[in-house]
């Protein structure tokens, strides 16, 4: 099977398992994986989302903590709009993250791994112990667990340049790690259920201003999303509509996965839609993604 990445409106974990969901990729088997993990702390959201009239589907993570930690709200329920990815981030976001007034349809809260057998807003966990929770998986394929560990290794990179510290030194906040592990592994996942063999990518669409966090405010793109994008060959694009669109997962998605190659004739297969978390006020928070047919295969 081959997938075209249409990221008009940027492109975020969580978004991408929604759209790879709507094609036809198993629930279950994400379930399965996720569940292979042994982490704890958060519900799955499998749900609808009407965004500027479009029926997509809704991917969400929802922590624990959200419930019982009033000073991280922000950051723990815009969680794809910049994950807490950082060793010195503490993102307090101020995004709109408003499920209620664009959902419809029955909101599915699957598996609810709500034990308290810690602390989530003060522990912290390194690439190290991220490899850790991937590898003790008695599910995910050896292909899976390498995508996914491919992943996170650009976005420990990346944000080791960000703060001039080495990349063992990087910590996942334990908000952003729980996010942060299920989308990446939900993704390599889904993509090994479908048959993906080639990815395709758009141009890649970001919005412009600034990011609010806890000790101010950071450019956008993020540094982190930039330091992904730093010599790649991935076409960056920016746009005259305010707010992060990519978020550090998203790009790293693209960047692993991308060969650089493009295309521009195909036929259309098959379409899936992933629901963003945000309304954009010139563009429609949604990642397409599509199955296509490649003529040139064809010839």
């Amino acid at each position: 099977m081959d997938l075209y990445f249409e990221m008009y409106s940027g492109i975020a974990g969580d978004m991408t398992i929604g759209a790879l969901l709507d094609l036809g990729a198993s629930k279950e088997k994400l379930v399965e994986a996720i569940d292979s993990l042994g982490i704890d702390g958060y519900k799955l959201v499998f749900d609808r989302a009407l965004k500027s009239g479009i029926d997509a589907y809704n991917f969400d993570v929802i922590l624990e903590s959200e419930n019982h930690d009033e000073d991280h709200d922000h950051e723990i329920h815009d969680h794809h709009h910049h994950e807490d990815h950082g060793h010195n981030h503490d993102h307090s976001h101020d995004h709109n993250h408003e499920h209620s007034h664009d959902h419809h349809h029955h909101h599915d809260h699957h598996h609810n791994h709500d034990h308290s057998h810690h602390s989530h807003s003060h522990v912290h966990r390194n690439i190290s112990d991220i490899e850790k929770i991937i590898n003790g998986s008695d599910v995910l394929s050896e292909k899976a667990k390498k995508d996914a560990l491919g992943i996170f290794d650009i976005i420990g990179e990346a944000e080791s340049k960000a703060h001039g510290i080495d990349k063992s030194e990087v910590h996942f906040h334990e908000v952003g790690a729980i996010d942060s592990i299920i989308d990446i592994v939900g993704v390599t996942v889904l993509l090994e259920d479908l048959g993906v063999e080639n990815i395709y990518f758009s141009k890649l669409f970001e919005g412009c201003g600034m990011q609010k966090c806890a000790h101010g405010y950071m450019p956008i793109p993020v540094p982190a999303v930039a330091n992904i994008l730093r010599d790649s060959n991935i076409s960056l694009n920016i746009i005259d509509d305010y707010g992060e669109h990519v978020t550090p997962t998203g790009a790293a998605i693209v960047k692993y996965f991308s060969t650089g190659e493009t295309i521009k004739e195909f036929a259309i297969k098959k379409i899936g839609l992933g629901a963003g978390n945000k309304d954009f006020e010139k563009s429609t928070n949604i990642l397409r993604v599509m199955e296509i047919e490649n003529p040139k295969k064809k010839a």
